[in-house]
């Protein structure tokens, strides 16, 4: 589904990503993990298009990812939830939510609310009086509403009390196997994330230093040496 070639990153002269080689199934649930720096977040933003500095080759589905072309390849069929409570904060949830469905199904909403039953209960309020779990929520809600089928997440769980987090994180994988989507998650939270993805991609200096199923990580007691 997604293919990324030899691809080098830089944000000026500093080159992030260095010939960096990655394939993801259609269906599979991935978690990238690395320390501060390592690179993920600009994986993502590769993947969607939002690096204009960068080298290789990032397909999807066969066609290639236009570099600065974000709103381009999101229509393919790529979600992406950047780090942050990325809503329109004056505007009710349910809007918020309309919005973002307004050239897919705007039913879908029912299923929104069914992951999140919070933000049902809270559909008529702004959404910038929620709390930032709940607006982390909304912005994935969001992302639902374009019926993506590739799913780029990064750091959801940021911020979030513990409950939250292994709700958020059960809900990526319910949405995974409940409509087939595949789900690409960078995360800070690692023993929480390996138990709900099948595969684990660790970066370390821009180069992937691990790459296999996320129940080998789970295993190890320690993984110090990783990061």
């Amino acid at each position: 589904m997604l293919q990324l070639e030899n691809v080098n990153a830089y944000y000026a002269k500093l080159q992030v990503l260095h010939e960096l080689s990655l394939t993801i199934a259609e269906g599979e649930r991935v978690g990238i993990f690395g320390h501060n720096g390592a690179g993920k977040t600009t994986l993502l933003k590769s993947c969607v298009g939002d690096m204009a500095d960068i080298s290789g080759s990032v397909r999807y589905k066969g066609q290639a990812i236009v570099a600065g072309q974000v709103h381009l390849n999101v229509r393919q069929g790529i979600g992406f939830v950047p780090q942050g409570h990325n809503v329109f904060r004056e505007l009710s949830v349910e809007r918020n939510l309309r919005i973002a469905g307004l050239m897919h199904d705007p039913a879908y909403a029912d299923t929104v609310y069914a992951l999140f039953p919070i933000l049902k209960e809270r559909q008529q309020q702004l959404a910038g009086s929620l709390s930032g779990g709940q607006q982390q929520m909304l912005a994935l809600g969001m992302a639902l509403m374009t019926r993506p089928r590739l799913l780029l997440l990064d750091e959801p769980t940021t911020g979030l009390a513990p409950i939250i987090v292994r709700d958020v994180l059960a809900s990526m994988r319910a949405i995974n196997q409940s409509e087939g989507t595949t789900v690409v998650m960078v995360e800070q939270n690692v023993q929480a994330t390996l138990k709900q993805v099948e595969r684990a991609v660790v970066l370390k200096s821009g180069r992937i230093i691990f790459d296999g199923p996320s129940q080998q990580l789970l295993a190890q007691e320690s993984l110090w040496h990783l990061f």
